[in-house]
């Protein structure tokens, strides 16, 4: 099977897509609407979420299972350390090689419940997300991921601590890393060229979510761990009230920060889709990277 790594190569940007995991057999149908809108666009790769503290593992494991053998899409398997012990992640890690899903995104993963609670152990399993890198490396030939965040890890105390343990992960057999949510360019970039004045060659790829309503922009701000720019904020508040204007505005905020991104030279967006494809459809074909929307 193809690598990420493989995919990413070339001149062309390219773009990859991120989906949840079902929690029915109607949000599965919702989701393999989006997987089939999206696979003529030709993505570098699809990843599927662990769910929230590994709530939705077993879910997942069955839907990227099903795409490696359905679609002609890359799979990337999500793998975090919540509640697995050493002999579980073997087991899991040894399907996934089974079925030809020789890529995956190596997380430690957020305590069940609380995602800032207190993080605890399995007691046969690991504590960090570099000993699941290690893992995964010693297992087979895997193409391996791991997370970035622009602004920091909410545990992390500074930037310049939260740059050793993206550099761990990397150090410790990594070949690219996904960055979390982020409301502008800068943090992004700073992040980028922080770990390649640090000597690694690994490729960070930006996360992307469009602000596409006032409810999905709380969201973002969550998942993101930081204030929205105030010039964002004014571009969107007098449409608080207009659903199709804000969304409009949304996607012209996300296609200006892609733009920018692709002017610096990043070799891929990464699109948090949230199981919907006609967001990304539409910044990509804005962007010039698909001709239709």
């Amino acid at each position: 099977m193809t690598t990420v790594v493989e995919r990413l190569q070339g001149e062309s940007p390219k773009f990859s897509v991120e989906f949840l995991p079902p929690r029915d057999a109607e949000d599965e149908k919702v989701l393999w609407k989006a997987v089939r809108e999206l696979e003529g666009l030709d993505p570098a790769f699809v990843s599927i979420t662990y769910g929230a503290g590994g709530s939705r593992r077993d879910r997942t494991i069955r839907a990227t299972g099903r795409i490696a053998q359905e679609t002609t899409l890359l799979p990337v398997a999500h793998l975090t350390a919540v509640d697995h012990s050493v002999a579980e992640l073997r087991n899991v890690i040894g399907w996934y090689a089974a079925i030809g899903v020789r890529n995956v995104l190596a997380l430690r993963g957020d305590p069940p419940g609380d995602p800032m609670g207190e993080w605890v152990a399995h007691p046969e399993g690991l504590n960090y997300a570099d000993e699941l890198v290690a893992l995964v490396r010693e297992l087979g030939d895997f193409c391996v991921g791991v997370a970035a965040f622009p602004y920091g890890h909410p545990r992390s105390p500074d930037l310049d601590t939260d740059l050793k343990f993206l550099l761990r992960k990397l150090n410790a057999g990594a070949d690219y890393a996904v960055a979390q949510l982020f409301h502008a360019p800068e943090p992004f970039l700073r992040l980028r060229d922080r770990v390649a004045a640090a000597g690694c060659s690994a490729a960070i790829l930006p996360g992307i979510m469009p602000m596409l309503s006032p409810r999905g922009l709380a969201k973002i701000v969550e998942l993101s761990g930081a204030d929205l720019p105030v010039e964002i904020s004014r571009r969107l508040e007098p449409y608080a009230d207009d659903v199709a204007s804000f969304r409009a505005e949304g996607i012209d905020i996300a296609t200006e920060m892609c733009q920018r991104l692709l002017d610096e030279g990043v070799p891929a967006l990464h699109f948090y889709t949230m199981n919907r494809a006609k967001a990304t459809r539409e910044v990509l074909s804005r962007l010039g990277l698909v001709t239709r929307a």
